[in-house]
């Protein structure tokens, strides 16, 4: 999970991940760069043992918490168009 962090920390990453309750598979560009969002907190501090990571939701403009266990890929960008 460190390197899944330290992506978001530096900009757009998107987590495909099982949503808890529905198992909805849900694609979410997602970031921990304060530069790109209109929230003023910084989380600046992470444990990459912990159960959940926090990140800020582009799509929906709002904190989500995400499950470590229910994420299925990231990769750094905005989502991948299907073609």
């Amino acid at each position: 999970m460190d390197k899944l962090i330290t992506a978001l920390k530096q900009g757009v990453v998107t987590v495909v991940f099982e949503k808890i309750g529905t198992g909805e598979i849900r694609t979410m560009p997602c970031t921990l760069n304060n530069e790109l969002y209109e929230q003023q907190i910084e989380i600046v501090k992470y444990d990459s043992k912990s159960d959940t990571i926090i990140m800020w939701a582009l799509d929906k403009k709002a904190w989500r918490d995400v499950r470590v266990n229910t994420i299925q890929e990231w990769y750094e960008g905005y989502p991948k168009e299907n073609t």
